[in-house]
């Protein structure tokens, strides 16, 4: 199940990646304001990001620690797109998948790629 996906932009390949709050929904942060997802990336490994959330009536939540090495690993930049989906992997003990994504075009039509592990 898809919780979210998202085109990137300058902060998000920078600093965090924000998403929409309505994902909220899908996170178990146990009273706390941050919680330590246990993700699955597209080359198997697993791998752990941060989420946090702003405290008071606009919760706006964004991945954080071990985000931007996601994006240095995928080697992505403004206008890729990552998807976070509800995968349970009990083998490996993760929760989620994430997808990097790029822009390819494919007979004059433009499609979303899987983008390879960069290192």
């Amino acid at each position: 199940m898809q919780i979210f996906s998202k085109e990137l932009k300058d902060t998000d390949v920078r600093v965090r990646l924000s998403f929409p709050t309505r994902c909220l929904e899908h996170l178990d942060f146990a009273g706390s304001n941050s919680v330590d997802l246990r993700v699955k990336d597209s080359c198997g490994e697993l791998r752990v990001i941060r989420c946090l959330k702003r405290n008071g009536d606009y919760e706006k939540p964004v991945l954080s620690k071990g985000w931007l090495k996601f994006v240095a690993d995928y080697g992505l930049g403004v206008g890729d797109k990552v998807v976070l989906l509800r995968e349970d992997d009990h083998s490996l003990g993760s929760q989620f998948r994430i997808e990097a994504r790029r822009t390819v075009v494919l007979l004059g039509q433009k499609a979303w790629g899987e983008v390879p592990r960069a290192t």
